[in-house]
C-alpha cells in the first residue's frame, strides 16, 4: 500500500517515496540518550511551575496581612493581568522564534529560554511594584514560548526514532510534573507573609541547571547537517562536528558507525530537498503546507475542545498519571490509535458533563466521572502527541519557522478560549457550550482520520519522504 492512501487515514498526495527502505533500529545507550531529554524538558518542567504556582500566588498578593505590600487591593483585572501575563509572553516568544530559531538552532534557542526563565522569575520575586511584577512574568514567558518551540525539536532531533515518542511525550509529563510541583510549593508558603515572592523565587535554580546542562550538550546533528547542506559555515567541519554530535547522543555504541550514519541522513535530506534555500512562501506550499495542515489543526483542536476550561477544574495527578501511561504506550501503539481513541473518549466525556448541566445537575457523580473521563483522554491523544506530531511532521528546512507557527496557534487559541469561557457560558449555559465542545471532538475525529498520518517508528527523514 503506498504510504499516503487516504484509506489509511493518512494524506491523500500519493507521490511515491523517496526512501525506499526503512532504517533498521537505531543503537543507542540509555544513559547517553537521558541527557538531550532531561535537559529541554526541564524548560518544559518550569512552564507547569509557573501554573501551578501562580494559582497560589494570586492568593497570597491580595491578602492584606500576608501579602507583605501596600499594594495588594488588586481589581480582578489586575489578578487577570497577573495570571496571563506569561501566557502572553510566550506569544512574544513564539513570533521571536520564528525569526530566530533555524538560525542560532534548537541547543542555543533553550540557552535562550533558560536565561529568560532566570530573570523573569528573579524580577518577579523581588518586584517592588505591580508593573514591575508585570514586566517579569512576560519575560518569564518569552522564555515559554522559546521553550516549546525549541524543546520539542530538540529533542525529536537528537532521540533515536525508535523512542522519540515517548522521549516528547516525557516533556508533557514534565509540564503536568511541574503543575503539580508549583501546587505543592505555593501551598508551602501561601500562609507565609510575602508567601508568592518565595513561590517564584524557589524556582530560581531549575533555569540555572537548564543552561549549563544545554550548553554541556552538543548542538542538534540535523541542525548542523543543514547548515551544511545549504553552504552556511564549512561543510566539512560542520559535518565532523555532526558526526561527534551523534556519538555523544547515541554513545559508545555508535562510535565506528557514526560517519556512516551522518552520510545517510545527509544523503536522505538531499533526496528530499533539504539543500536548498528555504523561502517563508513555502510554507504555505506543497508539503510543508501538508506539514503546517497537520500541526496547526491538531494544536487547535487541542485548545477549542475545551482544554483550557476542563482541565482548569482536573485534578493534576490525574493528569501525571495519564500522561505516564501515554509515555509507555505510544511508541507501541502508535499516535493514530491512541488520538483517534483518546479523542472518541473525549467526545463521550464532554457530551457526559454537558448532560450534567442539562438533566442530572442533582448527580454530582456524573459531573466527576465525565470530568475523570475527559482528563485520561486528553493525556492519552492531544496533551502528548499534538507536541510530538508537531515536533516531527515539518520538513527540517523549516521545521524551526513551522513550528513557531503552530506553538503560536496554541498559545493563541489558549489565550482567546480562556478569555471567552466566562462571557460564553453565562450566554448558552454551561451544558450547552459543553455538549459545543463535544460536537467540536466529533469534527476533530474527521480531522485526524483523514489528515494526520502515522509515523511511529520512521526517522524524520522518513516522514517528510513518505507522509507528506
Amino acid at each position: 500500500m503506498t504510504i499516503g492512501d487516504s484509506s489509511s487515514g493518512g494524506l491523500s498526495s500519493l507521490q511515491e517515496p523517496l526512501i525506499q527502505q526503512k532504517h533498521s533500529p537505531e543503537n543507542y545507550s540509555v544513559l547517553a540518550a537521558i541527557p538531550p531529554f532531561l535537559f529541554p524538558a526541564l524548560g518544559a518542567f518550569l512552564f507547569g511551575y509557573e501554573i501551578g504556582a501562580t494559582s497560589c500566588a494570586t492568593i497570597s498578593i491580595k491578602s492584606p496581612t500576608l501579602s507583605g505590600i501596600s499594594w495588594y487591593n488588586l481589581s480582578s483585572v489586575d489578578v487577570g493581568i497577573i495570571t496571563s501575563g506569561s501566557l502572553y509572553g510566550a506569544l512574544i516568544g513564539s513570533i521571536v522564534a520564528f525569526s530566530i530559531a533555524d538560525i542560532i538552532g534548537r541547543r542555543k534557542g533553550l540557552i535562550t529560554a533558560a536565561f529568560l526563565y532566570l530573570v523573569g522569575a528573579i524580577v518577579t520575586a523581588l518586584a517592588p511594584v505591580f508593573h514591575v511584577l508585570i514586566i517579569g512574568r512576560v519575560v518569564y514567558g518569552i522564555g515559554v514560548g522559546l521553550t516549546m518551540h525549541a524543546a520539542p525539536m530538540y529533542i525529536a532531533e537528537t532521540a533515536p526514532s525508535q523512542i522519540r515518542g515517548r522521549m516528547i511525550s516525557l516533556k508533557e509529563f514534565s509540564t503536568v510534573f511541574g503543575m503539580v510541583g508549583g501546587y505543592g510549593i505555593g501551598s508551602l508558603w501561601v500562609t507565609v507573609i510575602s508567601g508568592w515572592r518565595y513561590m517564584y523565587a524557589t524556582v530560581i535554580p531549575v533555569p540555572i541547571i537548564m543552561a549549563i546542562g544545554m550548553c554541556w550538550l552538543p548542538a542538534s546533528p540535523r541542525w548542523l547537517l543543514l547548515r551544511s547542506l545549504q553552504g552556511k559555515g564549512d561543510a566539512e567541519s560542520l559535518q565532523d562536528e555532526a558526526i561527534k554530535s551523534l556519538r555523544r547522543l547515541r554513545g559508545s555504541v555508535v562510535v565506528d558507525s557514526a560517519a556512516e550514519q551522518v552520510d545517510e541522513i545527509l544523503a536522505e535530506l538531499s533526496s528530499v530537498g533539504e539543500d536548498k534555500e528555504a523561502t517563508i512562501g513555502e510554507l504555505f506550499q506543497g508539503k510543508c503546507l501538508k506539514a503546517l495542515t497537520i500541526a496547526g489543526g491538531l494544536v487547535l483542536f487541542q485548545q477549542i475542545t475545551g482544554q483550557p476550561s476542563v482541565l482548569y477544574y482536573a485534578p493534576s495527578i490525574l493528569q501525571l498519571v495519564m500522561t505516564g501511561v501515554a509515555i509507555v504506550v505510544i511508541d507501541k501503539l502508535g499516535r493514530r490509535p491512541l488520538l483517534l481513541g483518546g479523542v472518541s473518549g473525549m467526545v463521550i466525556s464532554l457530551f457526559l458533563l454537558g448532560s450534567y448541566y442539562i438533566f442530572y445537575n442533582n448527580v454530582p457523580a456524573v459531573a466527576v466521572a465525565a470530568l475523570l473521563l475527559y482528563v485520561g483522554c486528553y493525556q492519552l491523544s492531544f496533551g502528548p502527541i499534538s507536541w510530538l506530531m508537531m515536533s516531527e511532521i515539518f520538513p527540517l528546512k523549516l521545521r524551526g519557522r513551522g513550528i513557531s507557527i503552530a506553538v503560536l496557534v496554541n498559545f493563541g487559541t489558549n489565550a482567546l478560549v480562556t478569555f471567552a469561557f466566562s462571557p460564553m457560558k453565562e450566554l448558552l449555559g454551561a451544558g450547552v457550550l459543553f455538549c459545543g465542545f463535544g460536537a467540536i471532538c466529533v469534527l476533530s475525529l474527521f480531522f485526524i482520520y483523514f489528515i494526520v498520518p502515522e509515523t511511529k517508528g520512521l526517522t524524520l527523514e522518513e516522514i517528510e519522504a513518505k507522509c507528506l
